[in-house]
């Protein structure tokens, strides 16, 4: 008889375990059936919150500054030249990174990018003539036209530090969150291609040192 009660007993826990308090909302934590201390696992962690109190530290932080000259993993960005469009001396360059090979391919991909991210704006040729003008949005003047004396003197290094941190006037924002550096170079390609484009005569293919210039066999 004595198992017959102990049966009972598990069943009825059982069911009320899986079928009972369902729907029900409970305000407190549930409780502890095995403590912490006697089966130690994962559950509870000593961790800090963001901006918490430590009293571990001297100046009561638990955020700490991360060690001099470190960086993240992978953002290690030594090349001047490349990431900034800068020389060593700081000034900014007129040309492309040596290890950025400037053919189809990426006139190309800076097609593409352009298209996505500077056409709205500067227009399919660059003119400024974008569909954001169709919205009363900038001007041919504020659009960027790249066909002005201004853009057309600037260094590709110039172009590249725009496409990173934005116009002086604001009227651009940064573009650094959605281009990576070889697609930023990617796109200055471009711009001199568009800029080509408009300025091209029939010496660029008759005479021999313009046809090497514009990789023309």
């Amino acid at each position: 008889m004595r198992h017959v009660y102990l049966v009972t007993f598990f069943v009825a826990a059982l069911l009320v375990s899986i079928l009972g308090l369902r729907g029900v909302t409970f305000t407190r934590p549930p409780l502890d059936v095995f403590p912490e201390w006697a089966f130690p696992g994962m559950k509870y962690q000593p961790k800090f919150r963001p901006q918490a109190a430590s009293e571990f530290f001297a100046d009561g932080r638990s955020d700490r500054m991360p060690p001099e000259h470190t960086v993240m993993r992978g953002m290690l960005a030594e090349d001047d030249h490349f990431y900034r469009g800068k020389d060593n001396a700081g000034a900014f360059v007129r040309s492309f990174p040596s290890d950025l090979t400037v053919n189809l391919a990426l006139l190309e991909r800076g097609r593409d990018q352009y298209a996505i991210y500077c056409q709205v704006c500067h227009g399919v040729s660059g003119d400024g003539n974008g569909i954001t003008l169709r919205y009363g949005m900038g001007s041919l003047t504020t659009n960027g036209n790249y066909h002005t004396d201004r853009i057309r003197a600037m260094t590709d290094g110039e172009l590249y530090n725009v496409i990173v941190n934005g116009s002086a006037s604001k009227v651009m924002m940064p573009y650094a969150d959605k281009l990576v550096p070889a697609d930023r170079w990617a796109v200055v390609a471009y711009i001199r291609a568009l800029q080509r484009a408009q300025q091209g005569t029939a010496a660029d293919v008759t005479d021999a040192a313009a046809r090497q210039t514009l990789g023309i066999q």
